[in-house]
């Protein structure tokens, strides 16, 4: 592997990289329809759009909130917005009126762009809603007093509402912006100046707005793809959000820093997307556990061809080993990878490599990044603790985010005086430097005084027959404090009682860790990128177990 170089580039310089030495390169491809760029066109309607932006006034440091699915724009808005020193500010395309207003006013966001709707949710209407102005005011000339901030709204497509800019406009307005103005404004930007907001995904608490540089985002996709040795021969299925740290920067950043080909599916379908891994003989599939298990799980699963995978990232959740072993085997990704970290990490802490061992690539997270520097700590001490110890996974280096857009307070609590980022989670590092995580510190469960990580449960009774899925929770005691409740998703065709999940736990594992509880259920809550709102499982468990 080569030594770590930090690379001090705008994410317009990544561009500019790879148009330069992959010009005829696919970059943007959506199978579903005939939408197909090389880097070259690419880059045309990236340059395009930021002058259209520019001729509308949009400055340098504002924000631009994108709320959309992976529409085709939404990568070309990720590098326009870049180009002309303005923030991407990523919408969780599950928000409601009230968290849409929520994150409108703590990110003071000038501009929104948005889409029809997602799923049961009109976002024209809610926009009309939260902000009635864009109805009779001129546009580019707002004034709201609920959003004395926002400036200017946009319809991410070519339909005409009322106080929006449609895409056509943005694009034939570009002409309005020379190329003097326009290059001297790319000279103004700086690699560690803000270009990306991401709001964590809320499962606790306010969301808060992750800001990321240029360097974090650039370094990060590059290494992200460099573990998976990337190339331009490479073509990566992505169907994860993009409005999520797993699109837009170990999908998006991973693909241009080596100038790879990103096939690119609106939402996932399991169907959908083993028609774009054959049809795009794509080398390369990110997913969450639970995409690949209903790829593996689907009854059409035989009939596709996934002879050129070899790669890939399965990240956002814990990885059952049982899953992963699958993917190897059955779905071709040899050299698929696991990626750890969190939005504040840019996101990649740590990353499994192509070569590494089928045991080390099903049980641990990997090492580190290249450049970056990852400790286990006591979560009350913050002190290092020694090797196969639990402990709070923390990192430091390029990765770390610049901060949570206005609360200090809260910056402060997840970045220590010596630069540390702490991560909330638990987990072991081995003598070679990786990682295993047990679990988050809020979710380990203390039953009469033992430490019990749901994680250790969860892997053991996935080697029970019929089971597809499982999450294990603590539910409170007034005995032991807590109990262990397993929520258990069966394979289609089995049946079993929670008894039966009892009797398999009982003398292979500790006393203590056998779930006491145990619920069959259909799916879990989760958030729009695919991760299980455990918290929510734990107010289910309290409610359907109440004597503890």
């Amino acid at each position: 592997m080569e030594e770590f170089v930090l690379q001090k580039l705008t994410l317009g310089q990544v561009l500019d990289r790879a148009i330069e030495r992959y010009p005829d390169n696919d970059a943007v491809v959506y199978v579903d329809r005939d939408y197909r760029l090389n880097y070259r066109q690419f880059g045309q309607l990236v340059d395009r759009l930021a002058r259209g932006l520019m001729a509308l006034g949009v400055r340098k440091g504002e924000k631009v909130a994108v709320w959309a699915t992976n529409v085709p724009y939404w990568v070309a808005l990720e590098f326009a917005t870049a180009r002309i020193g303005a923030v991407l500010l990523t919408v969780n395309t599950s928000y409601k009126s009230t968290e849409l207003e929520y994150l409108l006013k703590q990110s003071e966001c000038e501009n929104i762009f948005i889409i029809d709707g997602f799923r049961d949710t009109d976002y024209v209407l809610t926009l009309y809603e939260c902000v009635p102005e864009l109805r009779t005011q001129e546009r580019g000339y707002l004034n709201s007093p609920r959003f004395p901030h926002l400036k200017r709204a946009f319809f991410l497509g070519h339909e005409k509402h009322r106080g929006m800019y449609s895409i056509p406009e943005v694009l034939s307005l570009g002409m309005m912006t020379g190329e003097e103005q326009y290059r001297a404004r790319q000279a103004e930007l700086d690699p560690d100046d803000v270009v990306n907001m991401q709001y964590t995904s809320g499962t606790t608490g306010f969301p808060k707005g992750v800001m990321l540089t240029h360097s974090n985002l650039v370094n990060n996709g590059y290494w992200i793809g460099r573990n998976q040795l990337f190339g331009p021969d490479d073509r990566i299925c992505l169907s994860v959000p993009l409005f999520h740290c797993f699109g837009c920067s170990l999908g998006v950043m991973a693909a241009v820093n080596h100038g790879s080909a990103l096939v690119v599916l609106e939402g996932f379908d399991p169907i959908k997307a083993m028609t774009a891994i054959e049809a795009e003989r794509c080398t390369a599939v990110y997913g969450v556990p639970t995409m690949f298990i209903a790829m593996l799980d689907h009854r059409l699963f035989e009939k596709f061809d996934f002879s050129s995978l070899r790669t890939g990232i399965m990240a956002g959740s814990p990885c059952p080993a049982p899953i992963m072993e699958r993917v190897i085997e059955k779905m071709n990704a040899r050299e698929i990878t696991i990626v750890y970290g969190l939005t504040e990490s840019s996101p990649g802490m740590t990353q499994t490599r192509a070569g590494d061992n089928i045991d080390r690539r099903c049980k641990t997270v990997g090492r580190a990044m290249p450049g970056v520097e990852v400790c286990i700590m006591d979560p009350e001490s913050r002190t290092p603790v020694p090797l196969g110890v639990p402990g709070e996974v923390c990192c430091r280096g390029y990765i770390v985010m610049q901060g949570y857009y206005n609360m200090p307070e809260a910056t402060a609590q997840a970045i220590d005086s010596q630069g540390w980022l702490h991560s909330g989670d638990l987990g072991i590092m081995d003598e070679d430097g990786y990682i295993a995580i047990t679990g988050r510190h809020k979710d380990m469960i203390i039953r009469g005084g033992e430490n019990i990580y749901p994680k250790e449960i969860e892997d053991f009774l996935y080697g029970m027959e019929g089971v597809r899925d499982v999450q294990v929770v603590g539910v409170p005691s007034g005995k032991f404090g807590e109990e262990v409740c397993a929520f258990v998703i069966l394979k289609d065709g089995f049946s079993c009682s929670p008894q039966d999940v009892i009797d398999f736990c009982r003398g292979r594992i500790s006393r203590y860790k056998v779930p006491k509880y145990v619920a069959f259920v259909n799916e879990y809550p989760m958030t729009a990128s695919g991760k299980i709102r455990k918290y929510m499982l734990r107010e289910k468990a309290a409610e359907l177990f109440p004597e503890g």
